[in-house]
């Protein structure tokens, strides 16, 4: 009997001073983890964007104690995090206004023309890597929903062959703007007032021949603008929001009416 009692000893008494021993070198050995860290990571939104700069929530919250980076980059977030953010650091936290994503393209279904009838994975990522996409115009939306898989809220529709963004969903992460293949969508100020819907830099015949709704760079926007808030910069006109004072003149004027108000 002792023959397999002695050795059962011998085990758990074994077992138990490697216990005794792991746990007197957790205790000695420990790393002390800052738990404003922990604080500050569920105070985000745990979006996971990037928006801040940072790879995500994770790599933020620590920049934030560690780094004592500022405590309003948070967009998704906004004020309420920056507060927050705030509150556990000490540190004061700066206005946040998040942008709203815009699809700069009004080439629908009816505007654009298309170069060819694409049957392929639904995808714009997909059919950018055929000759650009099957719509004429290689800088528009091409409208398979890319965007809309990627916003985590919502804030996407595909009408008419382009991508629409709900501003009052938007919370300014800008997920889609990195997925997008054609560069389409772009960050713009909640304060905007008009915008021009068009990204391509060709000049006006060029457009007009892919797309009855393109820019064509005529510049009637930019003269007839009285606050100088209008450019035409390399057959593309761009509007300063700081400059716009929502008189309307630009899209009154614009003859393929490619300037909407927001």
């Amino acid at each position: 009997m002792n023959e397999f009692v002695i050795p059962i000893l011998i085990f758990v008494a074994l077992a138990l001073f490697a216990g005794l021993l792991l746990s007197l070198a957790s205790k000695l050995f420990a790393v002390k983890v800052d738990t404003r860290i922990t604080d500050a990571r569920e105070a985000l939104p745990g979006a996971n964007c990037g928006a801040c700069g940072y790879a995500g929530c994770d790599e933020y919250a620590a920049a934030v104690i560690q780094d004592e980076v500022s405590v309003s980059l948070c967009v998704p977030g906004g004020a309420q995090v920056a507060e927050k953010l705030g509150e556990i650091t000490g540190r004061k936290a700066e206005a946040v206004i998040p942008p709203v994503a815009r699809v700069l393209c009004g080439g629908d279904c009816e505007s654009a023309k298309k170069a060819y009838q694409y049957h392929g994975f639904q995808s714009c990522a997909a059919a950018a890597g055929l000759y650009g996409g099957d719509k004429s115009c290689h800088y528009g939306c091409l409208g398979f929903g890319d965007c809309v898989k990627a916003c985590p809220q919502n804030a996407i529709s595909v009408e008419n062959g382009v991508a629409v963004v709900d501003p009052n969903r938007c919370i300014g992460c800008l997920i889609c703007v990195s997925v997008c293949p054609k560069g389409v969508i772009a960050p713009v100020e909640r304060t905007a007032s008009y915008l021009v819907l068009c990204k391509n830099p060709q000049r006006g015949k060029e457009t007009r021949a892919v797309c009855s709704a393109g820019c064509i760079g005529c510049k009637k926007c930019e003269r007839t603008c009285p606050a100088g808030a209008v450019k035409v910069t390399d057959g593309l006109a761009a509007i300063d929001p700081t400059l716009c004072t929502g008189c309307g003149s630009c899209a009154e004027g614009c003859p393929v009416h490619c300037i909407v108000k927001l």
